[in-house]
């Protein structure tokens, strides 16, 4: 059995024996400035993303399990790139662990076997001090070997022309890339809703979003990199935390993700349910990626280490 939270947010495989959920909470307390972080050799960061350093506690309790039955549990861990600073304080998981790394797309992880307590649950908790600074429109290196598995289509995004002829019946946009990817972000922003409502929401699911009009980041981010690759155009789903506006300690109600597309040699930031839901800084959230995030994983249908059983 394979369960997700947070649309791969935290991967939880287990053998038989019973129905397995998951609950994960997160809770921040800001304890740096928002400074300006030192930008990158070649790199400009704009004066209004800054940096933010705080500290970060992640726990996960998977259950409905059959006690004493043992599990393999896989969550990620949050990595240190050119956007974040990150140093794990703490790791508290029943028994001996060990650290993998993803085999797709290079995503840290972390994993053990422990058997179900008498409640028929398993729990664990990640300790972070983390500094995410700011992006702006300039981006960050490539620094994957290989594009090709950014246009390749996944599960729930198709990449054989239907997206775009739903989203782009008349001619598809011409130009460079940056001036295609506006359109499609443009394009997304205005067809889509952000609409939590009902049932649906929530899986990246290219086709169905196309016919409900509607949906959260994941559905979003999942049509326009869905139409970023049908164009030729790498594209890459990360997905994480969202920080609350002001700096303070208190609990992370859930996740949130954002795509982005390679102009040239660099990855740019689009964050398309935030600019549908503050029409006024719709053009900020092309190109920009503030520090109100901590990216814990990237892309989808993932290939464990060591490999899940369930696909």
């Amino acid at each position: 059995m394979l369960v997700s939270v947070g649309a791969a947010l935290t991967l939880v495989g287990c053998n038989d024996g019973g129905r397995s959920e998951t609950t994960a909470s997160a809770r921040q307390s800001e304890i740096g400035s928002t400074q300006p972080a030192p930008p990158a050799a070649g790199e400009r960061n704009d004066a209004e993303l800054g940096a933010r350093t705080f500290r970060f506690e992640y726990a996960v309790t998977i259950d409905g399990l059959l006690p004493g039955k043992p599990a393999r549990i896989w969550t990620p861990l949050a990595p240190a790139n050119a956007e974040q600073a990150v140093e794990i304080t703490n790791i508290d998981v029943p028994g001996e662990y060990r650290r993998t790394t993803e085999r797709k797309f290079g995503n840290e992880l972390l994993y053990f076997e422990a058997a179900a307590e008498e409640q028929g649950e398993i729990g664990l908790e990640v300790d972070y001090l983390i500094t995410r600074r700011g992006v702006s429109p300039i981006g960050t290196p490539a620094t994957e070997a290989a594009h090709d598995k950014f246009l390749a289509g996944s599960s729930l995004v198709p990449v054989d022309g239907s997206v775009l002829e739903r989203f782009l019946r008349d001619r598809p946009p011409e130009g460079k890339v940056r001036e295609i990817a506006r359109v499609l972000f443009d394009r997304v922003d205005s067809q889509l809703k952000y609409d939590k409502s009902g049932e649906g929401w929530g899986r990246g699911d290219v086709l169905w979003v196309c016919d409900s009009g509607r949906g959260n980041c994941s559905d979003f981010h999942s049509v326009f990199i869905a139409l970023c690759r049908d164009l030729k155009i790498p594209a890459k789903f990360e997905i994480g935390f969202p920080l609350p506006p002001e700096p303070g300690k208190g609990e992370i109600a859930g996740y949130h993700c954002w795509a982005k597309f390679l102009d040239g040699e660099r990855w740019i930031g689009v964050d398309i349910s935030e600019a549908n839901k503050h029409p006024e800084r719709k053009d900020f959230f092309f190109g920009h990626l503030p520090p109100d995030r901590v990216m814990f994983s990237a892309e989808r249908d993932l290939d464990l280490v060591p490999k899940q059983a369930a696909g």
